[in-house]
């Protein structure tokens, strides 16, 4: 195991730099000028605002200032926000925990209900549960997260008044009291999030499942007088939950656009709404960063899979 985890952050090395450089340059090549406003500014001097570029390079070749982004990155210097004049690491560790309890918690509650309706769906193929379990998967993937987000704030924060659908960070409250505002506030965007994912999960446990439940070896543990919990639990599920964790996986990427958008609906102060506002102001450090967070995140949760799968099957094995 020790080995095959040190062989794939080795090879997670050069997929990060490839994808750091690819981001790099094509925020470099972007139209827009983190400056232009300063130097448009009549009360600013041009040599303040030349001053300023020379300072942080902008002016410098493209893979130079690469070179001397990354060797700041490995320093530990994450750049400085030309907006909020803060280093781009206190941005983005203040605002990182609110999306990863977010979409944390949208995914184990996508989880807790794709698994048991997809296999409850599976072992009674085209009876009235399944269809209705599709019919409602179905409408759950076609909607968008915006558009759920919205009904969601229609219902349960206009007409019936339950839920607040502004995320705030400066609660007053404290103690107990606290805690539970922070997950009211957070009910709705987790349930949006959840929901979306929730709905493409069970399509493929349920399709897992049928494919596993009809295999030699779940008829012949049946045969040798085995329950059937302990089959479904021990035979079927466990060997269906390869390909959906190869799901989880892959979406990862669709999960954090998803929180970008819906950190936006409610005003989640966090690492998706940062990027939003950091595009909006052309704040080239911070969009680099943030970015650069996501797919280390997404590298992070392939490899989590990864390990999963010996897990799951003891037939693999980490050589």
């Amino acid at each position: 195991m020790a080995n095959y985890l040190i062989r794939r952050l080795l090879i997670a090395i050069p997929s990060l730099l490839g994808i750091s450089l690819v981001l790099f340059l094509v925020l470099a090549l972007a139209p827009g000028d983190p400056f232009g406003e300063l130097a448009a500014n009549p009360n600013v001097p041009p040599e303040v605002a030349q001053a300023l570029r020379q300072k942080f390079g902008l002016d410098d070749p493209i893979f130079l200032r690469y070179g001397r982004w990354l060797l700041a990155m490995l320093q530990g210097d994450w750049g400085f926000s030309f907006v909020s004049r803060v280093n781009v690491d206190t941005l983005i560790l203040q605002r990182l925990p609110a999306t990863l309890f977010v979409i944390g918690s949208a995914q184990i509650l996508a989880l807790l209900i794709a698994l048991p309706v997809g296999v409850y769906a599976a072992r009674r193929p085209y009876s009235i549960f399944d269809q209705i379990a599709n019919t409602f998967a179905f409408i759950g993937f076609s909607l968008p997260t915006f558009f759920t987000g919205l009904v969601f704030i229609l219902v349960f924060s206009i007409w019936l008044d339950w839920l607040p659908f502004v995320y705030r960070s400066d609660l007053a409250a404290t103690g107990w009291r606290w805690y539970w505002e922070n997950f009211r506030q957070a009910i709705m965007p987790i349930m949006v999030l959840a929901l979306f994912q929730a709905a493409s999960m069970t399509r493929y446990v349920r399709s897992a499942v049928l494919d596993v439940i009809r295999l030699d070896y779940v008829t012949t543990a049946r045969a040798k007088g085995l329950g059937e919990r302990r089959v479904i639990l021990k035979h079927v599920v466990r060997n269906a939950l390869i390909p959906v964790v190869t799901l989880v996986a892959l979406q990862m990427p669709a999960v954090f656009g998803g929180a970008i958008v819906t950190e936006q609906i409610f005003r989640i102060p966090g690492i998706g709404s940062l990027l939003i506002s950091s595009i909006l102001a052309n704040d080239t450090p911070v969009i680099m960063a943030v970015t650069f967070v996501f797919s280390c995140l997404v590298v992070l949760f392939n490899l989590i899979a990864d390990l999963l799968y010996g897990w799951l099957d003891p037939r693999i094995k980490f050589g």
